[in-house]
C-alpha cells in the first residue's frame, strides 16, 4: 500500500500586508486573472518587484503562495511529484505544482524559461480550459479547483534562441509586462523599504538610472530597485556611501574594469 505525505499549506499563507505600491492597473488584472481562472505571466527586468507582486496578491486573495525557482535541472518529477523510500514503504511526496493545485493555491514558476522544455510542457493542461494535472505516476488526473491559479515569470532581457517561451506557451497566458517605476515612486519605495530620508532614496535612484543608461555601453542589465535598496542598508550599517554603492550595486553588476570604472566615476559625482 502507498501512502502519501502530508502537508500543512497554511505554512504557505502570507499573513501580514507585503508593501507594494502598484505602477499602473496590475493588481486589478491580476484579481480579474484569478477570479477567471486564467493563468498569469509576469515579464521585466531583474529586482523590479515580479515576486512582490506576486506576494501581494496571494495576500489580497488570502490564497497560499508556493514559488517555485526553475532551473536548468527542474524535472517534470520536481514539479509534480515523486515516490521516496521511506521505511522500506513507497511514499508518494506532491511537488509544489500539485501541492498548490490540491489546496486551491497558487503556484508561481519564477523564471520559467531558465527550466527544461520538456518540464514546462507539463504546464499546458493548466493553462487552458481543461485546468488539470496528469499525474502519471499516480495515474491520476487532477482537476483544478476554482481558486487555483498558475503564474510564471522571465525576464525579456535575458532571451536567446535557446531561453525564450515558445509561441504556444506564451500565448495561454495573461500578460503583465513590470519595469522599473518612475523616479519619484522608486524613491518612494527605496524609502520606504529601507527607511532612509528622501534626500539618499533619490539619489540612489539617480545612481540606479545612470546604471541602466550603461546599457548600450555593453552591461547587461543596470541596478535594480532591489540592489539601491541592500546598497542603502549597507550605509545604515556603517558603510560609507561610496564603499557601500560600490560593494552593493556595481561589483554585482559586471567584472568589465571599463564599466566598472564608469559606475565609480557616477558613484563619486553624487557622494
Amino acid at each position: 500500500m502507498t501512502n502519501t505525505l502530508e502537508y500543512n499549506i497554511d505554512e504557505h499563507l502570507i499573513e501580514k500586508e507585503p508593501f507594494y505600491m502598484a505602477q499602473s492597473n496590475e493588481v486589478e488584472i491580476g484579481l480579474t486573472a484569478q477570479a477567471n481562472q486564467l493563468p498569469l505571466l509576469l515579464k521585466g527586468p531583474t529586482g523590479c518587484g515580479k515576486t512582490r507582486f506576486m506576494q501581494y496578491l496571494a495576500w489580497r486573495l488570502k490564497s497560499p503562495l508556493i514559488t517555485v525557482s526553475c532551473h536548468d535541472d527542474l524535472s517534470t518529477s520536481d514539479l509534480v511529484g515523486r515516490y521516496l523510500v521511506k521505511a522500506s514503504e513507497a511514499v508518494w511526496q506532491d511537488g509544489p505544482l500539485t501541492l498548490a493545485l490540491r489546496a486551491g493555491g497558487i503556484c508561481y514558476l519564477d523564471e520559467i524559461v531558465e527550466a527544461r522544455k520538456d518540464t514546462t510542457v507539463v504546464i499546458h493542461p493548466l493553462t487552458d480550459d481543461r485546468r488539470e494535472l496528469p499525474v502519471e505516476k499516480l495515474g491520476k488526473l487532477y482537476k483544478a479547483p476554482d481558486d487555483f491559479m498558475l503564474a510564471v515569470s522571465y525576464n525579456p532581457g535575458y532571451q536567446s534562441v535557446t531561453k525564450d517561451l515558445k509561441p504556444s506557451t506564451r500565448q495561454r497566458f495573461v500578460s503583465l509586462n513590470f519595469d522599473y517605476p518612475d523616479p519619484e515612486l522608486e524613491a518612494e519605495i527605496v524609502g520606504r523599504e529601507s527607511g532612509c530620508d528622501p534626500g539618499l532614496s533619490r539619489k540612489m535612484v539617480k545612481l540606479a538610472a545612470m546604471t541602466r543608461s550603461l546599457k548600450e555601453s555593453g552591461l547587461p542589465e543596470g541596478a535594480s530597485t532591489r540592489l539601491i535598496i541592500q546598497a542603502v542598508k549597507l550605509m545604515q550599517g556603517g558603510i560609507c556611501a561610496v564603499d557601500a554603492c560600490r560593494a552593493g550595486v556595481i561589483e554585482s553588476l559586471t567584472d568589465d574594469p571599463e564599466l566598472l570604472e564608469a559606475m565609480d566615476d557616477m558613484i563619486t559625482s553624487l557622494f
